[in-house]
């Protein structure tokens, strides 16, 4: 069975930086996406970026520009480089990763972290 745990999380001033890394682990997989989301209270879950194992990334509008999404094939990790943070990026952020088992591999399984909370203060 594949674990996915974030860490990184915390308050940080306005204009600040966090960095949040993501590791999965398990036995006889590979990965295909990984992303981190985000959801703040009263508010949907929201994608924040992605990164395929070939490294393209996509990114929301909202943090264009400020947050990098890389990863570690070889290490089955993600990070989330997070600069020039506003109040607005409060939230729990989460880490997802799509999951190919060697013995079932046409089959993709999404695995979720249990979230990192990173307040912005102003």
């Amino acid at each position: 069975q594949v674990q996915v745990v974030e860490s990184g999380g915390g308050l940080v001033q306005a204009g600040g930086s966090l960095r949040l890394s993501c590791s999965v682990s398990g036995s006889s997989f590979s990965i295909d996406t990984m992303g981190w989301y985000r959801q703040s209270p009263g508010k949907q879950r929201e994608l924040v970026a992605l990164t395929t194992s070939g490294s393209s990334t996509t990114y929301a509008e909202s943090v264009k520009g400020r947050f990098t999404i890389s990863r570690d094939n070889a290490e089955n990790t993600a990070w989330l480089q997070m600069n020039s943070l506003e109040p607005e990026d409060t939230a729990v952020y989460y880490c997802t990763a799509a999951v190919r088992y060697y013995s079932t591999y046409t089959q993709v399984h999404n695995y979720w972290g249990q979230g990192t909370q990173v307040t912005v203060s102003s």
